[in-house]
Parts: C-alpha cells; sequence; structure tokens
C-alpha cells in the first residue's frame, strides 16, 4: 500500500531473479539433509548424520558466497534482461541474502532430520518480522527522502538480508541446545563421500526447484513485454498493471505458506518409515499430510476467490476492478499450487527426485505459451498471467500424482482422502459468499473501513461453517494430526479423537 504499483513490479523482479540464484544454490540443501540425518538416525548412525552437518557447512558457504558475489556483480546485466533496468539498486541489496540462506539451511536441514522444527519456526519468524519492521521502517525512511521507485524497491528487500543475518546466530545457539551433547554411534564415511553423497541427493531437487524458478522468471520477462509489444501498452501501464497482479501473488502466496509444517515435516517422517520398509506406515503419514493439505488449502482457495472484491477492496482499494478479477481467476490455483508442493515432498522423500524436475519443466513450458498468447491479446492482457499460472500447477499436480500412483509402494487413496474436505469447503464458500452479499446491501460504501465490515462478518462465519462441519463429520482425525510439531496438543485443543 505504501510503494506504488511500479516499484513493486521492481521489487517483484528483484525478488524473482534472487529466488532462481537461491534455488540453484540451496534448496535442495534441507531436504537432502533432513532426509539423509532422518534415515541415518533411524539406523543408529548418529555420527554419520553429524558428519553430513559438518561437511555442509564449509561447502554452502562457499557455494553461497560464490553466488551473493555474481548477484551483485552482475545485477545491471540481470535487471536489463528482465527489461526492467530499475531493480539493479534492489538486486545488489539482496544479493548478501543467499549467503546467508545457504548457511541458516545447514542448520535447518539438520534439525529437520531430527524432526526438530523449532530452529526452523525461529528462523522464519525472524525473516518475517525483519521483512516487515525493518523493510517497512527503511522504505517510509527512503519515502520521505524523496526516494524513487528504484529506491522504494530496494527498501523493500533489506529486511529479508536483516532477518536472514540475525537468524545465523540464533540457529548457532539452537544447535548447541539440542543437538550438543547429542550421543553419537556408528561409523562415518570420509568426507569426500560424504560430499558426493549430499550432492547426489541435493543437486536434482535443486536443478528442479531452479528449474520452476527459471520458468517463473522468463514468463515475468515474457508477460512483461508481451504487455508492450502485444497488447499494446506503454511500459509504465505495463509495470503498474503487473505490479497489481503482485498484489494478489502476495494474498495467494498465503496458501502455501501455511503447509510449511507439512511439507518439511513429511520428507523425514516417510524417508525414517521408508529406510525401515514400513510401507504401510508411509502410505498412513502420506494420506494424513494430503488430508491436512486439502484442510489448509481448499477453504483459503474457496474464500480468496467469493470475497475477492472485498479483500482486494480492504487490502489495495487502488487497484480496483482489476485487482479482484485477478485474485478470483488466481485463487483457485493456489489449491494446485499446494499439491504440487506436496506430490513433490513426498516424490522427494519416496527418492523419485527428478520428476518433479520433469513436471515442472512441461508445466512452466505451456505456462509461458498460455501467457504468451493470452497476454499479447489486448483484450486480456494481463489476465492471461492467473490464467497461466492456473494451468502450470495442474499440469503439473497430475504428472506427480500419476507418478505417485504408478511407482510409489502402497500409494495413497486420492478420492477418499480429498472428497470430505472439498466438499466442506465449498459449502464454506456458499455461506461467505451470501453472508457478504447480505451484508453489503447494508454497507454500500467503497472506503476500507466499508470492506472491513463486509469482509471480517464473512470470514467470521465461514470459519465457524467450516469449523462445526470438520469436526461434526470428522473430517479429521487425531492421527492425521501426527505428521506435524504440537499435533497431539492440537488434537486435545479441539477435542478430535
Amino acid at each position: 500500500m505504501i510503494i506504488s504499483a511500479e516499484a513493486t513490479t521492481h521489487f517483484g523482479v528483484t525478488y524473482q531473479i534472487y529466488a532462481v540464484l537461491l534455488a540453484l544454490s540451496y534448496s535442495g540443501l534441507p531436504v537432502a539433509l533432513s532426509r539423509l540425518v532422518s534415515a541415518s538416525s533411524e539406523l543408529g548412525n548418529t555420527r554419520q548424520a553429524r558428519k553430513y552437518f559438518s561437511t555442509a557447512i564449509p561447502l554452502f558457504m562457499i557455494i553461497g558466497g560464490a553466488f551473493s558475489v555474481l548477484m551483485f556483480v552482475f545485477a545491471p546485466q540481470l535487471a536489463n534482461f528482465m527489461n526492467d533496468p530499475q531493480a539493479m539498486l534492489g538486486i545488489r541489496v539482496l544479493s548478501p541474502g543467499v549467503f546467508f540462506c545457504c548457511v541458516v539451511s545447514v542448520y535447518e536441514g539438520y534439525s529437520q532430520g531430527h524432526q526438530q522444527m523449532i530452529p526452523t519456526a525461529a528462523k522464519q519468524l525472524l525473516e518475517v518480522v525483519m521483512k516487515l519492521v525493518f523493510g517497512l521502517i527503511v522504505v517510509w525512511i527512503v519515502i520521505k527522502g524523496g526516494g524513487g521507485d528504484s529506491e522504494q524497491a530496494a527498501g523493500a528487500v533489506t529486511g529479508v538480508v536483516a532477518g536472514l543475518g540475525l537468524a545465523i546466530p540464533v540457529l548457532i545457539v539452537l544447535n548447541k541446545r539440542f543437538h550438543g551433547k547429542e550421543k553419537l554411534t556408528g561409523s562415518v564415511s570420509s568426507s569426500s563421500d560424504t560430499v558426493k553423497t549430499i550432492l547426489k541427493v541435493s543437486i536434482p531437487i535443486s536443478v528442479g526447484a531452479a528449474s520452476l524458478a527459471i520458468i517463473t522468471l522468463i514468463d515475468m520477462k515474457v508477460v512483461l513485454g508481451r504487455l508492450v509489444t502485444g497488447a499494446g501498452l506503454t511500459r509504465s501501464v505495463a509495470d503498474s498493471y503487473y505490479g497489481v497482479f503482485l498484489h494478489t501473488q502476495t494474498l495467494y502466496n498465503i496458501v502455501p505458506s501455511l503447509l510449511s509444517p507439512i511439507s518439511i515435516s513429511i520428507v523425514p517422517a516417510l524417508a525414517a518409515h521408508l529406510a525401515a520398509k514400513k510401507y504401510r506406515e508411509a502410505r498412513t503419514v502420506t494420506e494424513s499430510s494430503m488430508k491436512l493439505v486439502a484442510l489448509l488449502a481448499a477453504p483459503c482457495a474457496v474464500g480468496l476467490t467469493v470475497l475477492a472484491p472485498g479483500i482486494m477492496g480492504l487490502l489495495y482499494a487502488n487497484d480496483g476492478f482489476m485487482g479482484f478479477r485477478l485474485l478470483q481467476i488466481l485463487a483457485p490455483a493456489s489449491f494446485f499450487g499446494c499439491y504440487m508442493i506436496y506430490t513433490t515432498a513426498v516424490l522427494q522423500a519416496n527418492g523419485y527426485e527428478r520428476v518433479p524436475l520433469v513436471a515442472f519443466l512441461i508445466g512452466g513450458g505451456i505456462q509461458i505459451a498460455v501467457d504468451h498468447i493470452l497476454c499479447g491479446n489486448p483484450a486480456i492482457n494481463i489476465y492471461g498471467s492467473p490464467i497461466g499460472t492456473f494451468v502450470c500447477f495442474f499440469v503439473i499436480c497430475a504428472i506427480n500424482f500419476g507418478f505417485i500412483r504408478a511407482k510409489v509402494p502402497q500409494p495413497p487413496r486420492v478420492f477418499m482422502t480429498l472428497v470430505k474436505p472439498v466438499c466442506v469447503s465449498l459449502i464454506m464458500g456458499v455461506g461467505a459468499y451470501f453472508t457478504y452479499q447480505l451484508l453489503a446491501r447494508f454497507v454500500t460504501g467503497t472506503d476500507r473501513l466499508d470492506y472491513m465490515l463486509r469482509v471480517v462478518p464473512s470470514i467470521a462465519v465461514a470459519a465457524v461453517i467450516y469449523i462445526v462441519l470438520v469436526l461434526a463429520l470428522r473430517v479429521i482425525t487425531k492421527d492425521d494430526l501426527t505428521v506435524i510439531p504440537k499435533g497431539d496438543k492440537i488434537a486435545k485443543l479441539l477435542r478430535i479423537k
């Protein structure tokens, strides 16, 4: 709300370039370490689990440092490649974040392998709080000082770097607290063999994540270019339209972020069962986590769709009609985006790291083609981008689910697991829609307060309907909650048996 829509586009370009380099340098490491550490610990070889950690620290400090330098030095070229020279300053400001993230990820992966999630939670809290507080203060100072769109975008990313930098000493302390006195048993491989094992597992995952990030980067370039060359918009108007689309993406991204405890927990939990050849237990974990994904993703997708006019009016009033129409198209894609994350985690835990890579390439290629055609159409323009996102995630989910069904021992029963959460969410959506329409007859203004008076009660009614139906129909069980941290306490709080 503080920075302009054009500055939001520069911020988005900066962050997407960062995401590509981050994916290449570190994205496979937490998953690889958690899987390797979990499997070693399950077999009683805690000494080798510690070896993975001590070897990964210097290895990924070097990798992260190299990518940070590349991001800083080649910032002008990266910005020009994206047809957005004003993103250059933000790229340079964000470049140390790659190094910090590589160091942080080693501690995260090691703790996750022990199914200890407090270090990851601490890191995430630090990152988001600093992104909000520090980044907001810097942006405010920049605007008061007369800074333009480029400086505003650069100021917005400073909080990310500050949060990651502060997370490192916190994780070092937590690592000593939780694992400093761990009893070491078993034997260890040589350093060279350990490096090879880490890279063998992490590289395919990183390549897969980087492929999706690269495709997203190319798609952003294609959309920005086609809005000008195809749809006939000026560069300023194209940047403004894309900034509105990024506002809807911010809301869309809330949904996948809720899956963090599930996606993080499922890999070591499945890896431990599979290492011990406990396939029935592995299927139970897979189905329970699938249900939890639906219980979070389905109501969020439905709610964002039916309440889009009120939500966008409340948060981004200046985006107008375009904002809520874009959100209504993009929100359903969040459901499939969540299952893209989930199925990728399941495949990685089962040792099929390369399958998501193929799925990402196919889905991303289709997205670029769809966006190239639709965004270049003057009658569709920016609305083609969320359509392409929906098609991409749907295709990736179809490929991943198909492979899980064909190759995973005792695959999950998809329809039986998903039917209740989806039906309950649709009923909830009907209640939210009619509540909003009823309130709109009495509260007719267009100020933020008016939108709040319509949106907040509608969300409250939807929440009540949803919780009552989930508990009454016994959609979730205590066993389902055991796959996430503190699941037993959540079950006790909600009186779920």
